[in-house]
This record gives structure tokens, sequence and C-alpha cells, in this order.
């Protein structure tokens, strides 16, 4: 089972990500949600001391490192801002399926460029009209001699506007559903890929989001990353292993929002005293506190069962779940026990509250993880 006795490499690992969430992220991060602008120097620098990429195998230029490791990262960066933590930890999505489906060339190719260079990579299944219902995609593929021509429309895809190359799932006919779905490895400059406008949003503004376009898109047979029929297994099997990565970062938020309450608990003053003193600010901290210690153990677990060969979609599902409505839930508390000035952006908390919502939503919503949980209690 899970050891809890971490190693002076996880240890170590750890205070490095802390460090450069506390030194390079959170002075920086107000300013990047309200200029909705994502650091790429940051993004470099990450990449320099290793927290980028640390799946991707050493016989392709990697670290080599599990699932574990990837998360406890991701935790500790989140702590900084979930926002900047998302963009510089995406790549992992669009590893993860090389990883899982890819051939020799192919990872020598592609994964040994995210090893060799600090750059991006993103993950496209979402759709306008297929977010959470991958297997309702629309965008096609038809073979034209021994290529593939895509024609479509992606949405929501992180760090689109920065990506050198994408892994984009389409279907040979959209009433196939998951029968019909393959995946492909398309590059950034390919003729007929054109990059759409960057989304503002709620929260996680730092992050990029786009669009991408697919207008007569020709692909190699090089670059088919999984046949027809066998794509919709692939879009499922990534989230499964990238979803505990989602706890860990709702946890690192949810830390943040314990530790920003306690500190203005104990500064803070009403009807003479502190408001730590009120017994119900009190049971709000330790709520709090009980999430933070929850989803960690959870993200813990669902790692730790990657990384030892075990597939089990439910306990990810959980993580996922548990740890998204967690963080909305404590970033909403965070609010509650700054008052007035939870609500005004000079304090973080509010920025918290945005951040959180969607955990919710991406990777699979709270509601479609419930579905993966109840479907794996049936089988």
């Amino acid at each position: 089972m899970v050891d809890f006795l971490q190693s002076e490499e996880h240890k170590g690992l750890i205070e490095t990500a802390r460090r450069f969430a506390k030194e390079r992220i959170i002075p920086i991060a107000a300013e990047c949600d309200r200029d909705s602008r994502f650091p790429m120097d940051v993004f470099k620098e990450g990449w320099e001391i290793g927290l980028v990429n640390p799946g991707i195998p050493t016989e392709y230029g990697g670290a080599g490192m599990g699932e574990l490791e990837n998360a406890l990262i991701v935790e500790q960066i989140s702590y900084g801002c979930t926002g900047i933590q998302t963009s510089i930890t995406a790549n992992q999505l669009a590893v993860t399926p090389i990883k899982l489906g890819g051939n020799e060339e192919q990872k020598k190719k592609y994964l040994g460029l995210l090893a060799s260079e600090p750059v991006m990579a993103s993950y496209a299944t979402s759709e306008p009209d297929a977010g959470s219902d991958v297997a309702g995609l629309k965008t096609r593929f038809v073979q034209h001699g021994d290529d593939y021509v895509l024609n479509g429309q992606k949405c929501w895809i992180t760090n689109a506007s920065y990506a050198r190359f994408y892994v984009i799932f389409a279907t040979k006919d959209p009433a196939l559903k998951h029968k019909g779905i393959a995946a492909f490895i398309v590059d950034r400059d390919t003729p007929g890929l054109r990059v759409g406008k960057k989304e503002d949003k709620l929260g996680q503004r730092a992050s990029d989001t786009a669009q991408i376009f697919l207008e007569d898109v020709k692909v190699p047979k090089e670059n088919l990353l999984a046949p027809e029929g066998h794509g919709f297994k692939l879009a499922m099997e990534t989230f499964n292993q990238t979803r505990p990565d989602i706890a860990a970062g709702a946890t690192g938020l949810m830390q943040r929002a314990l530790d920003e309450s306690v500190a203005y608990s104990k500064e803070r003053k009403t009807f003479g005293v502190p408001i730590g003193q009120h017994q119900l600010v009190q049971a709000m901290l330790a709520e709090m506190a009980i999430r933070v210690e929850a989803t960690r153990l959870l993200y813990l677990k669902a790692a730790w069962q990657l990384d030892n060969g075990i597939r089990d979609p439910q306990t990810s599902a959980i993580a996922k779940a548990f740890g998204a409505d967690s963080a909305m839930q404590t970033a909403v508390d965070a609010v509650q026990v700054f008052g007035g000035n939870g609500y005004v952006k000079e304090y973080p908390v509010e920025k918290l509250m945005r951040d959180a919502k969607v955990l919710q939503i991406y990777e699979g919503t709270s509601q479609i993880q419930r579905l993966v949980i109840a479907r794996s209690l049936l089988a």
C-alpha cells in the first residue's frame, strides 16, 4: 500500500517545487490573473529545474518519474497559482497518450522534443458540442491515400496558442460514436491548422485557453496515434491517468486557502478578539483542514496505484470529484472567513474562489466522475 514515509528524493522534489511556487509564482500571480497573461519565462525556468515533463521516460531524454512525483509537483505549484500550474503541467496531457499508444518513432520524435526544449504540447478532445461527451465529437477525418485529412473545431484547449504540436481526436463518422474515433499527432505548422481567439475566463486566467480550427489538415500516416475505434479508449485512459493531478492541484489550492485563512484569523479582530477565537470560524478552518488532508490522501492513493500498474478508474474519479468539490467549498469558505475583504482583489482569496470552479469542469465534470464511480460499483 502507499508508503507514507517520504524518500529523500521526494522531500527534495517537494522543496524545489515549493520554493519555485513561493519565489517565482506567488509574486506575479495576481498580475498574470489581471492581465490574463501566461508567464513563459516562468515556464522555461520550471523546465530547466525539472518541474516540467517529469514523466517522460529516460530513454527519450526525460527524468522517468512516476505519477506520484508528478502529482507532488502539481500540488506545490498549485499553491502558488492553479492557472499558472495548469499551463506549466499541461504537457502531461499530451505526453500520456503518446506514452500509452505511440510507436517507438513517435515517442522518440515527440517525447524527445519535449525533453530537449522548453516547448508546449496540447491535448484536444473538447468541441463546442462535445465536452464531457467525448463520443459525441464531430471533428472528422478521412483517409486520402497514405494520409489523413482532418476538418473540424476544438475548443477550451489549454496552451493552444503556444503548442508546438497537438494530440487531436477525430471521428470517421459521428454516427459511429466511440467506435469511429481515432487519434492523431498534428504539428503546429501543418497547413490548414489555425489557432483561434484566446478565451476570456472567470478563473485560471493566467492559463492559455483557445480554440483550434482544422480546415483540410493533412496528417501523414506516421502520425496516426490510435486507429479508428481505438481513439476513445485512449482518451479515457489518458483521463484516468491524469485525474490524480487535478486532485493534487485542488490540494495545493486548498492548502493556500487554509494558510491564508489561518493567518487572517489571527490578525483580524471583531468584538475585541481575533476572529480565530470565535468557534464558528474555528469550525470553518477545521473543515478546510479536513478537506485538504482527505484530498491529499486520495490523490496519493490514485497516483500510487497507477505507478504500481493497478488500473482503477474509480479511485482516480473519486480523487478528482472529491478534490474538485472540496476545493470549491474551501475557497468559498476562505472568502467567508475574510468577510468583506475576501470579496475584493486586494486579498488573494477571491482569486482562489474563481480559480477553483474549473476544477469541477475540466477533464470530466464532477457529475461525470460520479457516473464513472457508479458504473464501477455496478459492473
